[in-house]
């Protein structure tokens, strides 16, 4: 699976409880990041790169752990890779679907995943007759990787940016960013109980669970493991992706580059 950076391991860590005998590779593009407020070409590029990097590698299957990505560069990396690429709107999609009773549903994410309307195109797939009302919360992003989720900060910034939601009769919610998943205690303080909460990372491991058995390559025996590629800041994924995972980070190896032409030349 690959992200712009730690956000992520939020998926991850989703995923190593459902499927604890699997083996994961994670490719944080660190030296590039954020992806939210790139453009279209942009992130198709990176994520194209990320991809064929991830594939020379031998995987099985491949998880755009990253909404903006997933957003605007899935259909294109479906088209172009001979194995399974999931991303994880769809997932959250159905959820959220599954859930609603007064037919609204809000969004939360970067700029670039509101500005798609990916969450919204899916949902209204899915159910035309519901409302999806979306706003972007960039500041969600810094302040979870300064650690500050606990502070009194992230408790007004999600006062603000959720204010729009509050009369406006939706009963689910979906963290539209790898990173929200943090703060998942902060904005069910705000939303309240009548809401539901969407965490994209557990909806995403489910399907990939599901895809993996149904084309018979899952790995249920034995003990899994992670190995972790970062182009950029090794030490800072370490500790802040600890923070994440809830747990040490070992194996990270530095990419100096992402060229995926010359992994194409040599694979």
């Amino acid at each position: 699976m690959f992200d712009s950076g730690i956000g992520g391991l939020t998926v991850l860590k989703e995923v190593k409880k459902l499927l604890p005998s699997e083996h994961i590779l994670y490719l944080g593009d660190s030296a590039r990041l954020p992806y939210g407020n790139k453009s279209p070409q942009t992130i198709t590029k990176y994520a194209l790169e990320c991809a064929i990097f991830l594939l020379t590698k031998g995987i099985k299957i491949l998880i755009i752990a990253c909404n903006t990505s997933s957003a605007l560069a899935l259909d294109i990396l479906k088209r172009k890779l001979p194995i399974p690429v999931l991303g994880v709107i769809y997932p959250a999609a159905v959820e959220a679907v599954r859930y609603t009773k007064t037919k609204k549903i809000g969004v939360i994410g970067t700029k670039a995943t509101i500005n798609s309307m990916a969450y919204g195109k899916a949902i209204k797939k899915l159910d035309p007759a519901i409302e999806v009302l979306a706003k972007p919360c960039p500041l969600f992003v810094p302040i979870v990787e300064e650690g500050l989720e606990n502070d009194k900060i992230a408790l007004l910034m999600a006062e603000k940016y959720l204010d729009d939601f509050q009369h406006s009769g939706i009963d689910t919610l979906v963290m539209g960013c790898t990173h929200y998943p943090i703060l998942e205690h902060v904005i069910k303080k705000i939303m309240g109980k009548g809401v539901t909460i969407i965490n994209t990372g557990r909806e995403t491991a489910k399907e990939i669970k599901h895809t993996l058995e149904t084309k018979a390559i899952v790995n249920d025996a034995g003990k899994g493991g992670c190995e972790y590629f970062v182009t950029d800041s090794p030490d800072a994924f370490k500790e802040i992706g600890g923070r994440f995972l809830g747990e040490e980070i070992t194996h990270i190896k530095f990419l100096k580059s992402l060229d995926y032409k010359d992994f194409l030349l040599s694979s």
